[in-house]
């Protein structure tokens, strides 16, 4: 059985107390900051993965990334942005300037494996069915511009709620919705008539 999540009212907004007590002890102690790593290490990688060319280059960004966060972890307040969202800002941050400096665009071909995986069990034609599926999908996301693969890849890789996702890009939280809703739409019926 799950222990049960306490919260607390720091201004208006309701903090996981287990959160807030790590990110004060992280901000007194940096070895701390282990439990913060441990805890978003899947989900800044699977952001950043998303977003870059190789395996590689993601744990390297996603080792920077946190060095950053960890630099920046004093000067963090917990009255402001929830914590998610200012890592991912720094994550987002962290993968422009990286495009910046490279000035290469991601294929969809590098989507993570562990997202795009089929059971072993599956016989032939489900796999082939299945990577026909994932072609044409890989087809119309290479088509998106790259605010909306950002928003993709903040909602699905990286797991944030369209809150979270919001403070991350500086948008409204109904505005975010509603990019993702339209944009899930017109994949969906795109998809369906290929």
């Amino acid at each position: 059985m799950e222990k049960p999540v306490h919260a607390q009212l720091t201004g208006e907004r309701l903090v996981d107390t287990d959160e807030a007590d790590l990110i004060r002890m992280a901000q007194e102690h940096p070895s701390a900051f282990a439990s913060l790593y441990q805890r978003y290490l899947p989900r800044v990688y699977n952001y950043v993965r998303a977003r870059l060319e190789s395996d590689e280059d993601a744990a390297d960004l996603t080792q920077q990334i946190f060095l950053q966060a960890l630099d920046a972890l004093p000067a963090y307040q917990l009255r402001g942005t929830p914590f998610v969202a200012w890592l991912f800002q720094i994550a987002r941050n962290a993968v422009t300037d990286l495009y910046r400096r490279r000035k290469t665009i991601v294929s969809w071909d590098s989507l993570h494996g562990m997202v795009l995986a089929l059971p072993e069990q599956q016989d032939m034609d489900a796999r082939l069915v299945h990577q026909e599926r994932l072609a044409r999908l890989k087809t119309l996301l290479a088509r998106l511009n790259p605010a909306q693969r950002e928003l993709l890849a903040l909602r699905f890789a990286a797991g944030l709620s369209a809150r979270q996702i919001a403070l991350v890009v500086g948008k409204s939280p109904a505005a975010v919705k509603k990019q993702l809703t339209r944009l899930l739409h017109t994949l969906k019926e795109q998809y369906r008539e290929q």
